[in-house]
């Protein structure tokens, strides 16, 4: 079984792109308001809304996305520890929603704590809904995933592999697939998670 999101390009990349940035705080450390910026986008294209994306969602542009970002930026600016727990990304990420007037947008952490097992049934069902996941990763002892360590990025597709659900990831413009098992096992107590969008009727 295997399902991938309808996901947007962006002048040929996949989704919004943290290395876009000018500000270089935002650079470093905006990915949590980045993933918030293509979270946004999907789901004002899913939804054919008017007011997720402040400017033309027909014709995605770099120099656009830009500005999106700094907008985003101010409710989930970057700090010293970054956005590092699910509660901050959901208060900023609400605090825009309600500055949007959006009342269709539901937000519940998943901790990292999880079980494997409910994990993989969380991504299953919320990629079988068309809805993208927000994933935090803090720490993890594989280097595999070194790029990934205290970042933020988007589930978007899934696939059911032989005693493992290999997950399509999206950052940086672009998308990869990884092992979702070796992913939420990091080996570390700090966990991180993800956040479940549940789309409700205006």
């Amino acid at each position: 079984m295997k399902k991938e999101l309808k996901y947007f390009y962006i002048e040929n990349h996949y989704g919004g792109n943290q290395n876009w940035l000018i500000d270089p705080i935002m650079k470093l450390g905006g990915c949590a308001a980045v993933t918030a910026c293509d979270l946004c986008i999907y789901l004002n294209i899913l939804r054919n809304s008017k007011h997720l994306y402040p400017f033309d969602i027909k014709a995605l542009t770099k120099v656009d996305y830009i500005k999106f970002s700094h907008i985003m930026k101010s409710y989930l600016r970057p700090r010293m520890t970054g956005i590092n727990t699910l509660q901050l990304y959901i208060d900023g990420l609400g605090k825009y929603l309600e500055d949007v007037n959006d009342n269709e947008i539901n937000m519940t952490m998943f901790s990292g704590e999880n079980l494997l097992l409910d994990g993989e049934k969380v991504i299953i069902k919320q990629i079988n809904k068309d809805i993208p996941i927000p994933f935090l990763l803090l720490k993890h002892k594989n280097e595999r995933f070194e790029e990934l360590v205290w970042h933020w990025f988007l589930i978007v597709g899934y696939e059911k592999a032989d005693n493992d659900l290999l997950i399509k990831i999206a950052t940086y413009g672009d998308y990869n697939w990884i092992s979702f098992k070796e992913l939420w096992n990091t080996e570390y107590e700090e966990k991180g998670g993800m956040i479940i969008i549940e789309m409700c009727s205006s």
